[in-house]
């Protein structure tokens, strides 16, 4: 099976390949988010998280201090259901979350897209791990990830891909989460961490696996 990072890397080729205008002017983006260091004020190892309470796909308070109750957190940022580099990180996760579980860990997976009630109960009862909407990207703020979006990428969401962004985050059409992953241990310390404002690159499942283990 292919590494996310492979899955990644092949999904970044055909976009230069289909569409190389459009990724050079990503790696513009991105360059230039990197030199103001955008993402430098995440929440570092060895710090503690505040508590948050956000909504659940079907609209039901989750609170991180119940879930820290349990065990370890993995709290994952992603851009949303419509962004392909986002499914691929998801679809991975999933795919090794039996792991993550066996860990006594716990992956809670935050977008500012609103619970729309598009999903059956079927669908929702099908997920394995948490979902929540942080609409208005306080949580985002709180972890220092969300990310004022340049004006050229939410120019291609809303004229190439036909995404209103401001309906689907209900009025936050331009911050975004800058896609990060953390590991929190049982008294709330974050002991892992991947923070990279590249939307295309994530954390590798076995990291954050390898990272679990070490705490148990």
């Amino acid at each position: 099976m292919k590494s996310l990072r492979e899955q990644t890397e092949e999904k970044i080729e055909q976009g230069r390949k289909g569409n190389p205008d459009f990724m050079q002017g990503v790696d513009d983006a991105i360059k230039k988010a990197k030199s103001f260091q955008e993402g430098k004020d995440a929440i570092k190892l060895g710090q503690k998280v505040s508590g948050f309470k956000l909504p659940n796909q079907t609209g039901k308070s989750v609170e991180l201090t119940d879930l820290l109750k349990k065990g370890p957190v993995v709290v994952t940022f992603y851009r949303g259901s419509w962004c392909p580099y986002c499914n691929l990180q998801l679809n991975a996760l999933q795919s090794r979350l039996a792991e993550i579980h066996e860990l006594g860990a716990e992956l809670v997976a935050i977008s500012p897209e609103i619970p729309d009630g598009s999903m059956t109960q079927t669908e929702i009862d099908q997920l394995a791990f948490v979902v929540l909407s942080d609409q208005d990207a306080k949580v985002a703020s709180q972890f220092g990830v969300a990310w004022h979006v340049p004006e050229f990428l939410t120019d291609h969401m809303r004229v190439d891909r036909n995404l209103d962004l401001d309906t689907i985050n209900n009025g936050n059409g331009s911050v975004l989460p800058i896609p990060a992953t953390f590991v929190i241990d049982r008294d709330g310390t974050v002991t892992w961490r991947y923070v990279d404002v590249d939307y295309r690159t994530r954390a590798e499942p076995e990291d954050i696996i390898e990272a679990l283990n070490k705490l148990s």
